[in-house]
């Protein structure tokens, strides 16, 4: 299955087989790219998900077309991006959680004023990337300062109930995948 066709699925379908795609961002003139390894899947008929009550100025984006960034502001403080997914007009992406640096790590430490812990959380992602609410509806499958390529999928992929939300929290929509050896031997973009 190709990437566009992937991404036109279902975003529970393809959740999972966003895991080990990288995300290379050229974002102020700079390249970082991680290998994403944990995502989270939300769609329209999901309590969960910001498109649950129909398009909003907000949640516009999630509503096609697949293969677009939905970026929004958590919390009031941190970014945090998705991959839309499914047909244009039905809701759905998927939370990118965390990835693997692959390239850019200097950049990262820099944009995130600290050496661990860079990408293992939504926030952390998009602060190391440098993806800010005016990346919100770039095209992924593009040539822009994000794009998303195919990548090694994971040894063995958990699917988990999905974490840091209040409704339909036994949905298992989180997945994790785990790589033969984690940050070694990645794909530079």
């Amino acid at each position: 299955m190709s990437l566009t066709e992937l991404l036109e699925s279902d975003a529970v379908e393809a959740a999972p087989g966003l895991l080990g795609c990288l995300l290379i961002s050229r974002v102020g003139g700079e390249t970082t790219a991680i290998r994403i390894s944990e995502v989270e899947a939300y769609r329209q008929d999901d309590p969960a998900s910001h498109s649950h009550r129909g398009i909003t100025p907000r949640n516009r984006t999630m509503f096609g077309p697949a293969g677009r960034l939905y970026v929004y502001r958590s919390y009031g403080i941190h970014w945090c991006a998705n991959v839309v997914t499914g047909p244009e007009g039905f809701g759905s992406a998927v939370l990118l959680r965390a990835g693997d640096p692959v390239e850019g790590v200097d950049v990262m430490i820099r944009r995130r004023g600290r050496s661990d812990h860079l990408t293992d959380g939504p926030g952390k992602l998009c602060q190391a990337m440098g993806i800010e609410g005016h990346h919100d509806g770039v095209d992924l499958l593009g040539d822009g300062p994000l794009i998303l390529t195919p990548g090694e999928p994971p040894k063995t992929i958990r699917s988990t109930p999905r974490i840091g939300i209040s409704k339909a929290t036994d949905v298992p929509w989180r997945f994790v995948g785990e790589f033969e050896r984690p940050g070694a031997n990645l794909p530079r973009p």
